[in-house]
Protein backbone atom coordinates (compact mmCIF):
# COMPACT_ATOMS: atom_id res chain seq x y z
CA UNK A 1 0.00 0.00 0.00
CA UNK A 2 1.17 3.83 -0.99
CA UNK A 3 1.70 6.23 1.65
CA UNK A 4 -0.82 7.99 -0.12
CA UNK A 5 -3.20 5.10 0.10
CA UNK A 6 -2.45 4.71 4.03
CA UNK A 7 -3.05 8.97 4.12
CA UNK A 8 -6.25 8.59 2.11
CA UNK A 9 -7.53 5.97 4.67
CA UNK A 10 -6.13 7.66 7.92
CA UNK A 11 -8.29 10.81 6.39
CA UNK A 12 -11.51 9.01 5.87
CA UNK A 13 -11.62 6.66 9.00
CA UNK A 14 -12.78 9.46 10.98
CA UNK A 15 -15.43 10.72 8.96
CA UNK A 16 -16.97 7.17 8.67
CA UNK A 17 -16.73 6.61 13.09
CA UNK A 18 -18.63 9.59 13.54
CA UNK A 19 -21.37 8.22 10.79
CA UNK A 20 -21.66 5.51 12.20
CA UNK A 21 -21.44 6.40 15.75
CA UNK A 22 -24.04 9.17 14.52
CA UNK A 23 -26.20 6.28 12.80
CA UNK A 24 -25.90 4.32 16.65
CA UNK A 25 -27.36 7.11 18.23
CA UNK A 26 -30.26 7.37 15.73
CA UNK A 27 -31.28 3.32 16.03
CA UNK A 28 -30.74 3.83 19.89
CA UNK A 29 -33.00 6.69 19.96
CA UNK A 30 -36.00 4.90 17.91
CA UNK A 31 -35.80 1.81 19.65
CA UNK A 32 -35.44 3.58 23.45
CA UNK A 33 -38.71 5.66 22.51
CA UNK A 34 -40.14 2.35 21.42
CA UNK A 35 -39.14 0.42 24.68
CA UNK A 36 -40.65 3.58 26.62
CA UNK A 37 -44.25 3.02 24.92
CA UNK A 38 -43.56 -0.62 25.59
CA UNK A 39 -42.62 -0.72 29.55
CA UNK A 40 -45.28 2.37 30.45
CA UNK A 41 -48.03 0.31 28.54
CA UNK A 42 -47.61 -2.25 30.71
CA UNK A 43 -48.10 -0.08 33.53
CA UNK A 44 -50.88 1.35 31.87
CA UNK A 45 -52.52 -2.17 30.90
CA UNK A 46 -52.44 -3.31 34.54
CA UNK A 47 -53.80 -0.30 35.92
CA UNK A 48 -56.97 -0.23 33.50
CA UNK A 49 -57.22 -3.81 33.94
CA UNK A 50 -57.35 -3.59 37.84
CA UNK A 51 -60.41 -0.94 37.66
CA UNK A 52 -63.03 -3.16 35.86
CA UNK A 53 -61.48 -6.79 36.83
CA UNK A 54 -62.53 -6.44 40.94
CA UNK A 55 -66.05 -5.61 40.45
CA UNK A 56 -66.91 -8.61 38.32
CA UNK A 57 -65.55 -10.21 41.86
CA UNK A 58 -67.08 -8.04 44.55
CA UNK A 59 -69.97 -10.91 44.88
CA UNK A 60 -67.79 -13.62 45.49
CA UNK A 61 -65.60 -11.52 47.81
CA UNK A 62 -68.73 -10.80 50.28
CA UNK A 63 -69.77 -14.76 50.62
CA UNK A 64 -65.80 -15.42 50.62
CA UNK A 65 -65.16 -12.88 53.38
CA UNK A 66 -68.07 -12.69 55.37
CA UNK A 67 -69.17 -9.23 54.96
CA UNK A 68 -71.77 -6.51 53.13
CA UNK A 69 -72.00 -4.64 49.90
CA UNK A 70 -71.42 -1.31 52.14
CA UNK A 71 -68.26 -2.91 53.30
CA UNK A 72 -67.17 -4.83 49.66
CA UNK A 73 -67.62 -1.58 48.11
CA UNK A 74 -64.76 0.47 49.34
CA UNK A 75 -62.59 -1.91 48.14
CA UNK A 76 -63.31 -0.27 44.54
CA UNK A 77 -63.19 3.41 45.95
CA UNK A 78 -60.31 3.33 48.82
CA UNK A 79 -57.88 2.42 45.05
CA UNK A 80 -60.22 5.12 43.30
CA UNK A 81 -59.39 7.55 46.45
CA UNK A 82 -56.02 7.05 47.19
CA UNK A 83 -55.06 7.93 43.04
CA UNK A 84 -57.58 11.14 43.05
CA UNK A 85 -55.64 12.03 46.47
CA UNK A 86 -52.05 11.51 45.64
CA UNK A 87 -51.66 11.58 41.89
CA UNK A 88 -50.50 15.34 41.23
CA UNK A 89 -48.25 15.49 44.61
CA UNK A 90 -46.36 12.36 42.91
CA UNK A 91 -46.50 14.37 39.34
CA UNK A 92 -44.56 17.41 40.90
CA UNK A 93 -41.89 14.94 42.60
CA UNK A 94 -41.27 13.80 39.19
CA UNK A 95 -40.58 17.01 37.94
CA UNK A 96 -37.75 17.49 40.70
CA UNK A 97 -36.59 14.09 40.93
CA UNK A 98 -36.13 11.35 38.04
CA UNK A 99 -39.85 10.09 36.32
CA UNK A 100 -38.51 6.73 35.33
CA UNK A 101 -37.49 5.99 38.91
CA UNK A 102 -40.35 7.17 40.42
CA UNK A 103 -42.48 4.99 37.71
CA UNK A 104 -40.21 1.92 38.93
CA UNK A 105 -41.32 2.82 42.29
CA UNK A 106 -44.75 2.71 41.32
CA UNK A 107 -44.61 -0.30 39.33
CA UNK A 108 -43.18 -2.12 42.48
CA UNK A 109 -45.73 -0.32 44.77
CA UNK A 110 -48.46 -1.89 42.72
CA UNK A 111 -47.19 -4.91 41.66
CA UNK A 112 -46.32 -5.86 45.88
CA UNK A 113 -49.44 -4.62 46.84
CA UNK A 114 -51.38 -6.98 44.11
CA UNK A 115 -49.74 -9.46 45.76
CA UNK A 116 -50.61 -8.44 49.33
CA UNK A 117 -54.44 -8.22 48.39
CA UNK A 118 -54.49 -11.44 46.96
CA UNK A 119 -53.51 -13.35 49.43
CA UNK A 120 -55.67 -11.02 51.83
CA UNK A 121 -56.98 -12.67 55.33
CA UNK A 122 -59.57 -10.30 55.90
CA UNK A 123 -61.64 -7.67 54.08
CA UNK A 124 -60.17 -5.01 56.19
CA UNK A 125 -56.73 -5.69 55.00
CA UNK A 126 -57.88 -6.20 51.39
CA UNK A 127 -59.39 -2.23 51.43
CA UNK A 128 -55.89 -0.92 52.89
CA UNK A 129 -53.71 -2.85 50.31
CA UNK A 130 -56.64 -2.00 47.69
CA UNK A 131 -55.74 1.89 48.76
CA UNK A 132 -51.71 1.03 48.51
CA UNK A 133 -52.26 -0.46 45.13
CA UNK A 134 -54.03 3.02 44.44
CA UNK A 135 -51.12 4.75 45.36
CA UNK A 136 -49.18 2.72 43.35
CA UNK A 137 -51.32 3.54 40.64
CA UNK A 138 -50.70 7.46 40.68
CA UNK A 139 -47.23 7.19 39.91
CA UNK A 140 -48.41 4.61 37.05
CA UNK A 141 -51.30 7.28 35.83
CA UNK A 142 -49.42 10.20 36.81
CA UNK A 143 -45.98 10.17 34.70
CA UNK A 144 -46.26 7.51 32.14
CA UNK A 145 -47.54 10.29 30.08
CA UNK A 146 -45.08 12.51 30.88
CA UNK A 147 -42.66 9.93 30.20
CA UNK A 148 -43.89 9.07 26.50
CA UNK A 149 -44.02 12.74 25.72
CA UNK A 150 -40.28 12.97 26.29
CA UNK A 151 -39.20 10.14 24.14
CA UNK A 152 -41.33 11.13 21.42
CA UNK A 153 -40.64 13.90 18.69
CA UNK A 154 -43.36 16.45 18.78
CA UNK A 155 -44.40 14.83 15.39
CA UNK A 156 -45.36 12.13 16.90
CA UNK A 157 -46.85 13.51 19.88
CA UNK A 158 -50.55 12.11 19.03
CA UNK A 159 -49.57 9.14 17.88
CA UNK A 160 -47.70 7.95 20.93
CA UNK A 161 -50.11 9.17 22.72
CA UNK A 162 -52.68 7.80 20.91
CA UNK A 163 -51.56 4.09 21.19
CA UNK A 164 -50.71 4.96 25.36
CA UNK A 165 -54.71 5.44 25.18
CA UNK A 166 -55.24 2.26 23.37
CA UNK A 167 -53.66 0.21 25.33
CA UNK A 168 -55.68 1.44 27.79
CA UNK A 169 -58.91 0.97 25.98
CA UNK A 170 -57.55 -2.68 26.04
CA UNK A 171 -57.03 -3.13 29.28
CA UNK A 172 -60.88 -2.07 29.89
CA UNK A 173 -61.75 -4.37 27.03
CA UNK A 174 -60.11 -7.17 28.37
CA UNK A 175 -60.94 -6.67 32.38
CA UNK A 176 -64.17 -8.58 32.87
CA UNK A 177 -63.34 -11.08 29.95
CA UNK A 178 -59.63 -11.85 31.74
CA UNK A 179 -62.11 -11.73 35.21
CA UNK A 180 -64.26 -14.08 34.10
CA UNK A 181 -61.60 -17.08 33.38
CA UNK A 182 -59.53 -16.28 36.39
CA UNK A 183 -62.59 -16.77 38.42
CA UNK A 184 -63.89 -19.91 36.45
CA UNK A 185 -60.43 -21.40 37.46
CA UNK A 186 -60.53 -20.42 40.84
CA UNK A 187 -61.52 -17.67 43.27
CA UNK A 188 -61.18 -13.81 43.45
CA UNK A 189 -57.42 -14.19 44.86
CA UNK A 190 -56.71 -14.51 41.07
CA UNK A 191 -57.71 -11.56 39.84
CA UNK A 192 -54.74 -9.66 42.19
CA UNK A 193 -52.73 -12.25 41.38
CA UNK A 194 -52.56 -11.85 37.78
CA UNK A 195 -50.97 -8.45 38.07
CA UNK A 196 -47.34 -9.96 39.67
CA UNK A 197 -45.92 -11.39 36.49
CA UNK A 198 -47.09 -8.69 34.55
CA UNK A 199 -45.98 -6.18 36.78
CA UNK A 200 -42.11 -7.97 37.34
CA UNK A 201 -41.83 -7.57 33.23
CA UNK A 202 -42.73 -4.25 33.46
CA UNK A 203 -40.62 -3.50 36.05
CA UNK A 204 -37.35 -5.25 33.92
CA UNK A 205 -38.02 -3.65 30.77
CA UNK A 206 -38.65 -0.03 31.91
CA UNK A 207 -35.03 -0.61 34.82
CA UNK A 208 -33.41 -2.36 31.86
CA UNK A 209 -34.60 0.31 28.66
CA UNK A 210 -36.04 2.98 29.45
CA UNK A 211 -33.59 5.80 29.09
CA UNK A 212 -33.40 8.32 32.05
CA UNK A 213 -35.99 11.46 32.17
CA UNK A 214 -34.73 14.81 31.75
CA UNK A 215 -34.62 16.40 35.57
CA UNK A 216 -35.04 20.09 36.17
CA UNK A 217 -31.01 21.03 36.92
CA UNK A 218 -32.53 23.92 38.76
CA UNK A 219 -32.27 23.94 42.76
CA UNK A 220 -35.86 22.73 44.20
CA UNK A 221 -37.71 22.37 47.50
CA UNK A 222 -41.01 19.87 47.74
CA UNK A 223 -43.77 22.75 48.78
CA UNK A 224 -45.35 20.47 51.82
CA UNK A 225 -47.56 22.61 52.57
CA UNK A 226 -49.00 23.53 49.60
CA UNK A 227 -49.08 19.46 49.57
CA UNK A 228 -50.50 19.07 52.73
CA UNK A 229 -53.52 21.61 51.87
CA UNK A 230 -54.33 20.22 48.34
CA UNK A 231 -54.53 16.16 50.05
CA UNK A 232 -56.96 18.00 52.37
CA UNK A 233 -59.10 19.34 49.49
CA UNK A 234 -59.15 16.20 47.48
CA UNK A 235 -59.76 14.09 50.54
CA UNK A 236 -62.71 15.85 51.14
CA UNK A 237 -64.12 16.48 47.72
CA UNK A 238 -63.49 12.63 46.70
CA UNK A 239 -64.91 10.85 49.56
CA UNK A 240 -68.15 13.64 50.11
CA UNK A 241 -69.05 13.01 46.48
CA UNK A 242 -68.27 9.57 47.45
CA UNK A 243 -70.72 9.36 50.10
CA UNK A 244 -73.13 11.91 48.33
CA UNK A 245 -74.48 8.62 46.42
CA UNK A 246 -75.87 7.48 49.73
CA UNK A 247 -79.15 8.48 50.98
CA UNK A 248 -78.82 7.07 54.15
CA UNK A 249 -75.76 9.34 55.68
CA UNK A 250 -75.91 12.77 57.53
CA UNK A 251 -76.23 15.33 54.85
CA UNK A 252 -74.73 17.77 57.18
CA UNK A 253 -71.73 15.91 57.90
CA UNK A 254 -71.09 15.54 53.89
CA UNK A 255 -72.17 19.72 53.19
CA UNK A 256 -69.16 19.98 56.35
CA UNK A 257 -66.33 18.05 53.98
CA UNK A 258 -67.31 19.90 51.23
CA UNK A 259 -67.02 23.14 53.34
CA UNK A 260 -63.69 21.42 54.55
CA UNK A 261 -63.04 20.96 50.61
CA UNK A 262 -63.83 24.64 49.67
CA UNK A 263 -61.98 26.12 52.75
CA UNK A 264 -59.00 23.87 51.65
CA UNK A 265 -58.81 24.79 47.95
CA UNK A 266 -59.14 28.59 48.69
CA UNK A 267 -55.81 28.52 51.40
CA UNK A 268 -54.03 26.34 48.95
CA UNK A 269 -54.57 28.99 45.94
CA UNK A 270 -53.41 31.71 48.35
CA UNK A 271 -50.38 29.30 49.53
CA UNK A 272 -49.42 28.59 45.82
CA UNK A 273 -49.61 32.65 44.94
CA UNK A 274 -46.78 33.18 47.35
CA UNK A 275 -44.58 30.48 46.97
CA UNK A 276 -41.17 30.54 45.59
CA UNK A 277 -41.27 26.74 44.56
CA UNK A 278 -45.21 25.98 44.84
CA UNK A 279 -46.24 22.75 43.72
CA UNK A 280 -48.44 23.87 41.33
CA UNK A 281 -47.31 26.56 39.49
CA UNK A 282 -50.40 28.53 38.52
CA UNK A 283 -48.96 30.30 35.74
CA UNK A 284 -49.42 27.15 33.69
CA UNK A 285 -52.85 28.06 33.49
CA UNK A 286 -52.10 31.38 31.39
CA UNK A 287 -51.82 29.14 28.43
CA UNK A 288 -55.82 28.66 27.43
CA UNK A 289 -54.64 25.31 25.45
CA UNK A 290 -53.95 24.22 27.92
CA UNK A 291 -56.76 25.05 30.57
CA UNK A 292 -59.64 24.14 27.95
CA UNK A 293 -57.36 20.83 27.45
CA UNK A 294 -57.92 20.21 30.73
CA UNK A 295 -61.61 21.26 30.90
CA UNK A 296 -62.26 19.20 28.02
CA UNK A 297 -60.37 16.21 30.03
CA UNK A 298 -62.99 16.98 32.91
CA UNK A 299 -66.12 16.97 30.73
CA UNK A 300 -65.47 14.13 28.48
CA UNK A 301 -64.62 11.78 32.00
CA UNK A 302 -67.50 12.98 33.24
CA UNK A 303 -69.33 11.93 30.55
CA UNK A 304 -68.23 8.61 29.67
CA UNK A 305 -68.69 7.58 33.55
CA UNK A 306 -72.25 8.54 33.23
CA UNK A 307 -72.56 6.63 30.16
CA UNK A 308 -71.56 3.61 31.34
CA UNK A 309 -73.03 4.27 35.11
CA UNK A 310 -76.26 4.33 32.80
CA UNK A 311 -76.10 1.90 29.95
CA UNK A 312 -76.25 -0.99 32.00
CA UNK A 313 -79.50 -0.19 33.52
CA UNK A 314 -81.07 0.42 30.17
CA UNK A 315 -80.03 -3.19 29.15
CA UNK A 316 -80.58 -5.01 31.91
CA UNK A 317 -83.54 -3.46 32.98
CA UNK A 318 -85.33 -2.42 30.45
CA UNK A 319 -84.45 -4.45 27.97
CA UNK A 320 -83.76 -7.46 30.62
CA UNK A 321 -81.22 -9.10 28.67
CA UNK A 322 -78.90 -11.51 30.55
CA UNK A 323 -75.53 -10.46 32.06
CA UNK A 324 -73.07 -12.11 30.17
CA UNK A 325 -74.96 -10.37 26.87
CA UNK A 326 -75.01 -6.95 28.33
CA UNK A 327 -70.89 -7.55 29.20
CA UNK A 328 -70.24 -8.27 25.62
CA UNK A 329 -72.64 -4.94 24.45
CA UNK A 330 -70.74 -2.94 27.06
CA UNK A 331 -67.60 -4.38 25.48
CA UNK A 332 -68.13 -2.43 22.30
CA UNK A 333 -66.66 1.01 22.98
CA UNK A 334 -63.45 0.01 24.34
CA UNK A 335 -62.76 -2.06 21.13
CA UNK A 336 -63.76 0.30 19.47
CA UNK A 337 -61.54 3.02 21.21
CA UNK A 338 -58.48 0.59 21.65
CA UNK A 339 -58.47 0.96 17.18
CA UNK A 340 -59.42 4.12 16.79
CA UNK A 341 -56.87 6.16 19.57
CA UNK A 342 -53.76 5.66 18.06
CA UNK A 343 -55.25 6.62 14.51
CA UNK A 344 -56.85 9.89 15.86
CA UNK A 345 -53.53 10.58 17.44
CA UNK A 346 -51.50 10.34 13.69
CA UNK A 347 -54.77 12.65 12.49
CA UNK A 348 -53.94 15.53 15.49
CA UNK A 349 -49.77 15.12 14.69
CA UNK A 350 -51.08 16.18 10.81
CA UNK A 351 -54.14 17.84 11.14
CA UNK A 352 -53.97 19.57 14.99
CA UNK A 353 -55.28 18.49 18.20
CA UNK A 354 -58.19 20.93 17.94
CA UNK A 355 -60.54 20.09 14.94
CA UNK A 356 -59.80 16.05 15.60
CA UNK A 357 -61.03 16.45 19.67
CA UNK A 358 -63.86 18.47 18.31
CA UNK A 359 -65.09 16.09 15.96
CA UNK A 360 -64.68 13.32 18.84
CA UNK A 361 -66.90 14.81 20.88
CA UNK A 362 -69.44 15.63 18.20
CA UNK A 363 -69.82 12.25 17.31
CA UNK A 364 -70.00 11.05 21.71
CA UNK A 365 -73.10 14.04 21.00
CA UNK A 366 -74.58 11.96 18.16
CA UNK A 367 -74.10 8.93 20.04
CA UNK A 368 -76.40 10.09 23.23
CA UNK A 369 -79.21 11.89 21.14
CA UNK A 370 -79.21 8.36 19.19
CA UNK A 371 -79.64 6.89 23.25
CA UNK A 372 -82.15 9.66 24.03
CA UNK A 373 -84.50 7.94 21.82
CA UNK A 374 -83.97 4.19 23.04
CA UNK A 375 -87.17 2.23 24.32
CA UNK A 376 -87.85 -1.61 25.32
CA UNK A 377 -88.78 -2.32 21.43
CA UNK A 378 -85.11 -0.50 20.61
CA UNK A 379 -82.96 -3.57 18.91
CA UNK A 380 -79.56 -4.83 18.96
CA UNK A 381 -78.90 -2.86 16.10
CA UNK A 382 -80.25 0.28 17.22
CA UNK A 383 -77.77 0.12 19.82
CA UNK A 384 -75.13 -0.61 17.72
CA UNK A 385 -75.93 2.36 15.59
CA UNK A 386 -75.76 4.35 18.80
CA UNK A 387 -72.66 2.72 20.61
CA UNK A 388 -70.62 3.18 17.12
CA UNK A 389 -70.81 6.98 16.62
CA UNK A 390 -70.31 7.06 20.61
CA UNK A 391 -67.18 4.85 20.91
CA UNK A 392 -65.85 6.38 17.73
CA UNK A 393 -66.49 9.94 19.14
CA UNK A 394 -64.28 8.88 22.89
CA UNK A 395 -61.34 7.06 20.52
CA UNK A 396 -61.19 10.03 18.47
CA UNK A 397 -61.01 12.17 21.42
CA UNK A 398 -58.87 11.21 23.85
CA UNK A 399 -55.80 11.14 21.99
CA UNK A 400 -55.69 14.67 20.43
CA UNK A 401 -57.17 16.32 23.99
CA UNK A 402 -53.90 14.28 25.61
CA UNK A 403 -51.24 16.08 22.92
CA UNK A 404 -53.08 19.42 23.24
CA UNK A 405 -52.37 19.15 26.92
CA UNK A 406 -49.07 18.05 27.06
CA UNK A 407 -48.01 19.94 23.99
CA UNK A 408 -49.14 23.22 25.48
CA UNK A 409 -46.92 22.38 28.70
CA UNK A 410 -43.92 24.18 29.47
CA UNK A 411 -41.04 21.22 29.67
CA UNK A 412 -39.82 21.51 32.96
CA UNK A 413 -43.71 20.69 34.04
CA UNK A 414 -45.02 17.67 32.41
CA UNK A 415 -44.69 15.96 35.64
CA UNK A 416 -46.92 18.39 37.11
CA UNK A 417 -49.10 18.88 33.64
CA UNK A 418 -49.59 15.30 33.11
CA UNK A 419 -50.85 14.81 36.92
CA UNK A 420 -53.17 17.77 36.03
CA UNK A 421 -54.66 15.61 33.06
CA UNK A 422 -54.94 12.45 35.29
CA UNK A 423 -56.68 14.06 37.90
CA UNK A 424 -58.94 15.89 35.57
CA UNK A 425 -59.78 12.19 34.30
CA UNK A 426 -60.39 11.14 37.40
CA UNK A 427 -62.39 13.95 39.05
CA UNK A 428 -64.62 13.53 36.12
CA UNK A 429 -65.07 10.13 36.72
CA UNK A 430 -65.92 10.60 40.46
CA UNK A 431 -68.34 13.65 39.74
CA UNK A 432 -69.90 11.62 36.79
CA UNK A 433 -71.65 8.75 38.24
CA UNK A 434 -73.35 10.99 40.74
CA UNK A 435 -74.76 13.61 38.47
CA UNK A 436 -76.07 11.74 36.04
CA UNK A 437 -76.91 8.98 38.45
CA UNK A 438 -79.24 12.00 40.15
CA UNK A 439 -80.55 12.74 36.91
CA UNK A 440 -81.84 9.38 36.55
CA UNK A 441 -83.18 8.86 39.85
CA UNK A 442 -85.08 12.40 40.18
CA UNK A 443 -86.73 11.65 36.63
CA UNK A 444 -87.72 8.00 37.48
CA UNK A 445 -89.46 9.25 41.13
CA UNK A 446 -91.16 11.65 39.27
CA UNK A 447 -92.75 9.93 36.37
CA UNK A 448 -93.38 6.71 38.88
CA UNK A 449 -94.44 9.31 41.57
CA UNK A 450 -92.34 6.71 43.96
CA UNK A 451 -90.81 8.03 47.52
CA UNK A 452 -87.38 9.21 47.57
CA UNK A 453 -86.24 6.20 49.92
CA UNK A 454 -87.28 3.74 47.18
CA UNK A 455 -84.78 1.94 44.83
CA UNK A 456 -85.71 3.52 41.79
CA UNK A 457 -84.45 -0.30 39.94
CA UNK A 458 -88.14 -1.40 41.12
CA UNK A 459 -90.02 1.38 39.20
CA UNK A 460 -92.17 0.93 36.04
CA UNK A 461 -90.02 0.17 32.80
CA UNK A 462 -92.27 3.04 31.27
CA UNK A 463 -90.74 5.13 33.80
CA UNK A 464 -87.68 3.82 33.83
CA UNK A 465 -87.72 4.74 29.73
CA UNK A 466 -88.37 7.98 30.56
CA UNK A 467 -85.32 8.59 32.55
CA UNK A 468 -83.33 7.20 30.41
CA UNK A 469 -84.67 9.76 27.02
CA UNK A 470 -84.46 12.24 29.48
CA UNK A 471 -80.53 11.58 31.40
CA UNK A 472 -79.07 11.20 27.74
CA UNK A 473 -80.80 14.43 26.48
CA UNK A 474 -78.87 16.33 28.89
CA UNK A 475 -75.68 14.89 28.36
CA UNK A 476 -76.27 15.62 24.79
CA UNK A 477 -77.13 19.08 25.54
CA UNK A 478 -74.29 19.43 28.09
CA UNK A 479 -71.68 18.08 25.60
CA UNK A 480 -73.41 20.41 22.58
CA UNK A 481 -72.87 23.32 24.89
CA UNK A 482 -69.39 22.63 25.60
CA UNK A 483 -68.07 22.11 21.92
CA UNK A 484 -69.56 25.79 21.28
CA UNK A 485 -68.11 27.18 23.99
CA UNK A 486 -64.91 25.69 22.86
CA UNK A 487 -65.09 26.23 19.77
CA UNK A 488 -65.87 30.03 20.60
CA UNK A 489 -62.58 29.95 23.03
CA UNK A 490 -60.37 28.60 20.46
CA UNK A 491 -61.41 30.91 17.62
CA UNK A 492 -60.84 34.38 19.52
CA UNK A 493 -57.67 33.36 20.94
CA UNK A 494 -56.55 32.60 16.90
CA UNK A 495 -57.87 35.97 16.39
CA UNK A 496 -55.82 37.34 19.43
CA UNK A 497 -53.13 35.80 18.17
CA UNK A 498 -52.91 36.86 14.31
CA UNK A 499 -53.75 40.63 16.07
Amino acid sequence: MTSDETQNLNTKDPRSNIHNQDQKTTNLQIANKWWTITGVGIGVFIFALDVYIVNLALPSMIESLHTSFAVIQWVVLSYLLAIAITVLSISKLGDIWSKKKLYLIGLAIFTVSSLGCGISPTVEILIILRALQGLGAAFLSGLGTAIIVEAFPPEQRGLSLGIRAGVYGLGITLGPTIGGILMAWGDWNLIFLINVPIGLIGIFIVARFVPPSTVNTTSQSFDILGTLLLTITLTCFTVGITLSQNNTLNSNNIAGLFAIALIGFISFLIVEKNQDQPMLDLSIFKSLEFSIGLTLRFIGNLVMAGVIFILPFFLQLIKQYPTDKAGLLLAIPPVIISITAPISGTLADRFGGRLISLIGLCLMGIGCILFSIFDADSSILSYVMAIVPYGLGVGIFQSPNNSIIMGAAPSNQLGIASGLLSLSRILGQTVGVPIVGSIFALVTIATAKLPFDIDVTNAPIDSLVVSIHITFQSIAAFLIIATIITNCAWCLDRGSKNQ
